[in-house]
Order: C-alpha cells, then sequence, then structure tokens
C-alpha cells in the first residue's frame, strides 16, 4: 500500500534543484499573500497575472520527479523531514492551485462591492490566503508526523483567522468555537503522535509501515489520531460547527473551506489507515457506518435547510460521507477492489472540492443580488440573475453524480468497487445520497422560477464574480470527459500497487 501512497523507505537526500522546486510551491504563495496584502489589489487581472506563477512552480515540480513517485529527505539538525511527490501529491496540488486561484480572482471585486470591513481588515486576507496554499501544499507533500502536523496546525489557524474576518459576532462566535473544536482536534492528533513515537521511535510513514507492530497501543494511537482528524474534517456525528461557521464566513472564504480545508483532514486520515491498519477491515467497516448516517443525514438536513450557505454546509456534511466510503472500499479488501476504489475516492474529492467552491461563489452571487440569504426569498431570481443561477445548476450536475460530470465519474467508480468488493450495502448509499441531493438541489430551482414573484429591489453582480463561478462550474462538469488524465495522474508516481 505505501506504494500506492508514493512512499519508499529507502529516501535519498533532495538535490538542489528538488530543494528548489519544493521551496517555489511552499514559498512562491506565502510571498504572493504578503504582496497582495500591501498591494490590496481592487480588480482580478493582477491577481490573474501573478496567479500563473505558483502553476510554473508546480510544473518545475513536476519535471523534477519526471512523472515518477519520489521520497526526499531534508536533513534538519538531528531530524530528517520527509516529502513525498507522486501522482496523488501532484493532483492536490493542482486542486489546490485551481480552487485558490478561482478564490483570489473572485475576491478583489466581492470584497469592494459587498463587504463593509475596514481597509486593514480586507488586507489581511491576501496573507491569510498565502499562508493557506502554503499550509495545504505542505500536507499534500509531506511524508513523516511532523511535518504533517506542523501543516495541519498552521492549515487550521489560517482557517480561523480567515473566518474572524468578517468581525461581527455572528462570525466571531463561530471563528471562537471552530479554534475551540480544532484546538481539540490537534491535541487528540499530538497524542497519537506521541504514542507512536514512544513505542516505535519513527515519525516516517514508511518507517512506520514496517515498524509499527498491531496490538492495544497501536489502535489507541489510530483511534486518537482518527478523532482528531474526523473532528477538523467535520466527519459525522463531529460536524455540529460546520454550518455557522459558513453561515458567518465572507463567500470565497466559504468556497475555500468546502473546497480545500476539510479535504486535508480526511487525506491525512485516510493516508494514516493505509500506513498503520491496511488489514482493519471490522474497524473500516464502521467508519462505512459513519459514512452512510454521514450521506443520509446531511442530505435531509440540507434537504430541511432554510437558508442557502446553510443548505451547502449540510451538503458538504453529506458528500463527505462518500469519501468515508473509501475506508471500507481501500482497507482490508483486495488489490483489485482497492485500485478501483482509490481512484474513485480521490476523484470524488476532487470533484467535490471544484463543485462546492463553484455552489459557494454563485450562492454568495445571489445573496449579494437579493439582499437575501433564504431560499424563499429567491423567487424570481431565474429571470433576474440567470448566469448566477446557471452556475449553481451547472456545478450541482457534479454535485449530484449525473452524466458527464466528475462526480458522476467518481460515483461510478465507487460503485464498481462496492460491487467488485460484495459490499452491497454501499449501493444503497450511494443512491440514496444521489436522491438526496437531487432533492435538495431542486428546491433552490423550485423558488428561483416562481414566475409570479414580487418585484423587488436587486443589485447587479459585477460580471467578474459571475464569470468566475462559471468558469469553476463549467470545469467541475467538463473534466468528467477528460477524467482520464486525472485518474492517469493516480496511477502514476506510485499510483498503482
Amino acid at each position: 500500500m505505501i506504494e500506492r501512497l508514493g512512499l519508499v523507505s529507502n529516501a535519498l537526500p533532495a538535490q538542489a534543484e528538488e530543494l528548489a522546486a519544493l521551496g517555489g510551491v511552499l514559498g512562491l504563495p506565502l510571498l504572493l499573500g504578503l504582496l497582495g496584502g500591501l498591494a490590496r489589489p481592487a480588480r482580478g487581472w493582477p491577481v490573474a497575472v501573478v496567479g500563473v506563477l505558483p502553476l510554473l512552480a508546480l510544473g518545475w515540480l513536476f519535471l523534477q520527479v519526471a512523472g515518477e513517485g519520489r521520497v526526499w529527505t531534508v536533513p534538519l539538525g538531528p531530524l530528517s523531514l520527509y516529502w513525498r511527490v507522486n501522482g496523488l501529491a501532484l493532483l492536490m496540488l493542482l486542486l489546490t492551485q485551481a480552487i485558490l486561484l478561482a478564490s483570489a480572482l473572485y475576491a478583489p471585486t466581492y470584497l469592494r462591492v459587498d463587504v463593509q470591513a475596514p481597509a486593514r481588515r480586507q488586507a489581511w486576507f491576501w496573507p491569510l490566503l498565502g499562508l493557506l496554499a502554503t499550509s495545504l501544499s505542505l500536507i499534500w507533500l509531506a511524508a513523516d508526523l511532523l511535518l504533517l502536523y506542523f501543516g495541519l496546525e498552521l492549515m487550521g489557524l489560517v482557517a480561523v483567522g480567515l473566518m474572524l474576518l468578517p468581525g461581527k459576532a455572528d462570525a466571531l462566535v463561530a471563528g471562537l468555537r471552530y479554534l475551540l473544536l480544532a484546538l481539540i482536534g490537534s491535541l487528540a492528533f499530538l497524542l497519537g503522535i506521541a504514542l507512536l513515537l514512544g513505542a516505535w521511535g519513527r515519525l516516517d510513514l514508511a518507517g512506520l509501515t514496517e515498524a509499527a507492530e498491531p496490538g492495544p497501543l497501536l489502535w489507541v494511537a489510530v483511534a486518537l489520531l482518527s478523532a482528531g482528524l474526523l473532528l477538523k474534517a467535520a466527519a459525522f456525528p463531529l460536524h455540529a460547527w460546520l454550518a455557522p461557521v459558513h453561515a458567518a464566513a465572507w463567500t470565497p472564504i466559504s468556497a475555500l473551506h468546502a473546497g480545500l480545508v476539510i479535504k486535508a483532514s480526511f487525506f491525512i486520515a485516510l493516508q494514516l489507515w493505509l500506513v498503520l491498519t491496511p488489514r482493519s477491515a471490522p474497524a473500516a467497516w464502521l467508519v462505512g457506518g459513519l459514512a452512510a448516517a454521514a450521506v443520509v443525514w446531511g442530505g435531509v438536513m440540507a434537504w430541511r435547510a432554510a437558508k442557502l450557505k446553510d443548505m451547502l454546509a449540510w451538503s458538504t456534511v453529506s458528500q463527505l460521507g462518500y469519501l468515508l466510503l473509501g475506508f471500507p472500499l481501500l482497507v482490508g479488501t483486495d488489490s483489485t477492489v482497492a485500485a478501483v476504489a482509490w481512484e474513485g475516492t480521490w476523484l470524488q474529492l476532487a470533484a467535490h472540492g471544484i463543485a462546492k467552491a463553484a455552489m459557494f461563489l454563485a450562492a454568495g452571487n445571489l445573496v449579494l443580488a437579493t439582499g437575501k440569504s433564504h431560499l424563499r426569498e429567491l423567487a424570481g431570481a431565474s429571470r433576474r440573475f440567470p448566469l448566477a443561477l446557471l452556475s449553481f445548476g451547472i456545478a450541482a450536475i457534479s454535485l449530484v453524480g449525473l452524466p458527464p460530470s466528475m462526480g458522476f465519474t467518481a460515483k461510478w467508480l465507487l460503485l464498481n468497487a462496492a460491487l467488485m468488493a460484495g459490499q452491497w450495502i454501499w449501493l444503497a448509499v450511494l443512491a440514496a445520497g444521489t436522491l438526496l441531493s437531487a432533492a435538495y438541489v431542486f428546491r433552490v430551482f423550485r423558488y428561483s422560477f416562481v414566475e409570479d414573484a414580487p418585484s423587488l429591489d436587486f443589485r447587479p453582480v459585477p460580471w467578474s464574480m459571475d464569470a468566475v463561478a462559471l468558469v469553476l462550474a463549467l470545469a467541475s462538469l467538463l473534466l468528467g470527459l477528460v477524467a482520464e488524465w486525472p485518474l492517469s495522474l493516480l496511477r502514476a508516481a506510485g499510483g498503482e500497487s
């Protein structure tokens, strides 16, 4: 399984070119964020110009590995830090750059038109955005628990800072609650790391694969690690903090949080299970039960939600259930099933990240245009704001899992993995989730297409905000037509066992 994760036990010291490529991927977003805080761009085109630079750095890193998985060590005094680049890491880096760039392009006009915060508070958005990009990239590239812990903590603190930017009472309450729960999750994660280090004296993932022995201590450590990470990921039943956080956050921050931040904790959790407990099928089935509950409960709550952003937040709880299905399909199954489930799980993560970010941006446009946050108050939106509603609908195609979207391809792979494994119950979960997703998505269109709605005052949405949401939504749809490209990336560079 470590081959599928791109981990090898014979890691080599990083060369100068490799260190420079790593430095560019990790350091360039932070530098650009600091410059953004000083310049405070009021238009999207400067952001588009400089946004090419991180993509160039990522291309340089890809050239360094030449399509092959690589694990490097970087000495740091008595410690050796382990870095991993493989197809999965490259896919996650591309996803991060795409959603970050979309949110950054959306933000200047949004901050100028909709946000009534002091200029200094708006300026903090850009350095925090750069820090978020750096912390996420660190998590995708880390191959030891020390780097993963540092990246996770940095990401959590930055996410809290972004949530507090509105400065309103509800944002402060939601942000501080998020901080408290994130610290609890971090404490559990740190205790798990301490147990592993004390028992086997290793922090690198490849070394732990060889050294860790099954037993009560390992299970306690994995339980602590999993509990902390699932709390941070808002996985059922540790999800109650998610909806208030999104309700109070700025729109581009909600897009980043739903599209990327909560995915990082899941990314770490699944990888640790594959490294430490690759054959623990009964425990993986327990996580599968939580996945089924998440799909159904989150879908029902999204269907019942009164506010648009609350509906999207509960939808995230439901959609995360599909990712949790990766545990019973990857842990304790044969290599053929695991190979299909591997592709379906990570493709579902990417599909949901792009689609949900697009839906949050489109929803932000609808809220800005109408000045209303409740679904019932969207009556007549089809006539007045067709582009925002079109973006929402196109992204919803992938969220529901309809062809030809990437979401459809991902769910098809998960369905095939469940059939091959003989785990029929997950077919019912996938079917129920699809029906519930369609039900709460169509509630938006039900109210939007009310033709006898009274004439209300509204604000025209700047074309750039509609354009960013539409491009991201189209990406979630059209990538399904070229799904073989991300799948080939997952199979390359350590993507196959």
